[in-house]
C-alpha cells in the first residue's frame, strides 16, 4: 500500500510539474500599436506544444480566427468572438497563422510557431488579401528553419 501511495504521489507530481512548465503568451488587439494600425501585438509567437496564447481584446472591434490551410494536420481551428477575449492552446506542432477577420485585408495578421514548424510550405502558400500578403511575407521570414 505504501508504495503505491508513493508511485501516486510521484506520478502527481510529475503531472503537475508538466502543466506548470506550459506558457500563456499575451496578444494584444489593436487599434494602432507599434507596427501600425490594426495590428496584434506582438504578431510573432514562438511557442511550445501545451503552450497557451490569450488574444486580448484591448481596442474593440476585434476576433482572433485560425487561417484555413495556415493550422498543422490535425489541429482544431478555432474563432473567437469580436470584442471577447480567447484563449487557445497549441499542441500540434506547426505553424498557425491568425488573422483579425474584420481587419484581414488591412493586414491584422499574426504567426505562431509551435515547435518544428511542420507545415511551413503548406502555410506559405496560403493566399491573402490586400496587406495581410506583405505582412505574412515579413512574419513567414522569420520562422526558424534547420
Amino acid at each position: 500500500m505504501k508504495s503505491t501511495l508513493t508511485i501516486a504521489t510521484a506520478l502527481a507530481g510529475v503531472l503537475l510539474c508538466g502543466v506548470a512548465q506550459a506558457a500563456d503568451h499575451q496578444v494584444q488587439m489593436l487599434n494602432k500599436g507599434e507596427k501600425g494600425t490594426m495590428v496584434f501585438q506582438p504578431d510573432f509567437i514562438v511557442a511550445a506544444p501545451g503552450d497557451t496564447v490569450t488574444f486580448v481584446p484591448t481596442d474593440k472591434s476585434h476576433d482572433a480566427e485560425s487561417i484555413k490551410g495556415m493550422i498543422p494536420e490535425g489541429a482544431t481551428p478555432f474563432k473567437g468572438k469580436v470584442n471577447e477575449q480567447i484563449t487557445v492552446t497549441f499542441d500540434k506542432e506547426g505553424v498557425y497563422g491568425i488573422k483579425c477577420t474584420p481587419h484581414y485585408g488591412m493586414g491584422m495578421v499574426a504567426l505562431v510557431v509551435v515547435g518544428n514548424p511542420v507545415n511551413l510550405e503548406e502555410a506559405s502558400a496560403v493566399k491573402h488579401p490586400g496587406k495581410a500578403k506583405k505582412v505574412f511575407a515579413a512574419l513567414l521570414e522569420q520562422v526558424p528553419v534547420d
